[in-house]
């Protein structure tokens, strides 16, 4: 967010010194008989101090954008792992509307927590339903827990049943 905010500085100072010097380039042409070639070199010196200082101020804005994104990004994914871990099961239904997203983002979300190795639970996308459970219970799991089908190892930390497709994330 400071990289933002810096960027914004820098963008303003470099336009307002643009803008300013411009005047100062005609005021001179006006009143001090200062000549065409004199009017574009000033422009060039001028140009030499305000580009860079907007080129950087527009990189620190855009790079402090994405940091904010990603931040809130990380703040919903815990906000996500609170609810379920708090009410032990949670509806992407409820969590699309809890959390102002969509289904696909709630659903890369958990993918994303069972990546980091931060989530145990188990989803049957159909129902949409989301289980947090205790990875001990989860481990060695052969049966499916809601239909009884056979449960099988799909990537890493993620088991699922080859009959109802529940899938069940391991940690």
């Amino acid at each position: 967010m400071e990289g933002r905010n810096i960027g914004s500085v820098l963008i303003t100072t470099g336009a307002v010194i643009g803008v300013l010097g411009v005047m100062v380039l005609i005021a001179m042409m006006a009143f001090m008989g200062v000549g065409v070639p004199g009017f574009i070199a000033g422009l060039i010196i001028l140009a030499v101090f305000v580009i860079p200082l907007v080129a950087i101020g527009v990189v620190l804005r855009n790079r402090g954008q994405a940091d904010v994104a990603k931040f809130e990004q990380s703040q919903k994914q815990r906000q996500l792992y609170e609810m379920v871990q708090t009410r032990g099961k949670l509806t992407i239904a409820d969590a699309v509307f809890e959390l102002s997203s969509t289904s696909e983002q709630v659903k890369e979300w958990i993918y994303s927590l069972v990546g980091l190795g931060v989530f145990n639970g188990y989803i049957n996308w159909d129902d949409g339903i989301l289980y947090s459970a205790e990875a001990a219970n989860l481990r060695d799991l052969s049966e499916c827990k809601r239909c009884g089908g056979k449960v099988s190892l799909a990537g890493k930390g993620v088991s699922v049943c080859e009959y109802c497709g529940t899938e069940y994330f391991l940690s």
